[in-house]
C-alpha cells in the first residue's frame, strides 16, 4: 500500500482539504508524508514598468515557508512521520506540475496528493491546471482533492 505520500501544498482551500486526506491515508497505512511547496513567480503578470523580482521571490518563499509550517503542525498533531520541502527553483519557469512529478520520482513516492481548484472556462485556459499537468506527467497514482468550484 502507500508508504510514501507526496503532498503538494499551496495554501489554498483545496490544498488544506488535500492535507486532511493525506493525514487520513497516512494514518490508515502508516505512511510517511512529504509536504512540498514549489516557489514559482512565472504566473505573476505585471502592468507596471518596474517591480522588484527579488522582493517578489522572497515574498513567495516566505509564504511557502508559512504554508509548510502550518502543514507540518497538522501532520505533527496527527502523529504522522513527515518532512517538508520548499522548492525554490522549478524544473523550468512555470512548470510547477513537472516539478511536483520530478520531486515525487526523486523521493520514490507511492502516491501524489494535491488539491484542484475547479477552475473552468477562460480562467482555466489562462491559469492552466497544475493538477491536470501532474496527472498527465506522472506514472504514479495521483489523488486529486477538489474544493468548491471557483466563480
Amino acid at each position: 500500500m502507500y508508504q510514501r505520500i507526496l503532498l503538494a501544498v499551496d495554501g489554498s482551500q483545496s490544498s488544506d482539504l488535500a492535507l486532511s486526506q493525506a493525514i487520513l491515508l497516512a494514518t490508515a497505512t502508516g505512511a510517511e508524508v512529504k509536504a512540498l511547496f514549489v516557489a514559482d513567480d512565472s504566473d505573476a503578470f505585471f502592468d507596471v514598468a518596474y517591480f522588484d523580482a527579488r522582493a517578489l521571490m522572497e515574498s513567495i518563499r516566505a509564504f511557502g515557508r508559512k504554508v509548510l509550517t502550518e502543514a507540518a503542525g497538522k501532520l505533527e498533531t496527527a502523529g504522522i512521520t513527515h518532512t517538508t520541502q520548499l522548492v525554490e527553483k522549478p524544473v523550468a519557469p512555470g512548470q510547477i506540475s513537472a516539478t511536483i512529478v520530478a520531486q515525487a520520482d526523486a523521493w520514490s513516492a507511492d502516491l501524489i496528493v494535491l488539491g484542484t481548484h475547479g477552475r473552468r472556462g477562460v480562467r482555466r485556459l489562462l491559469m492552466g491546471s497544475v493538477s491536470e499537468g501532474v496527472v498527465g506527467k506522472s506514472s504514479r497514482p495521483v489523488l486529486l482533492i477538489r474544493s468548491e468550484v471557483e466563480g
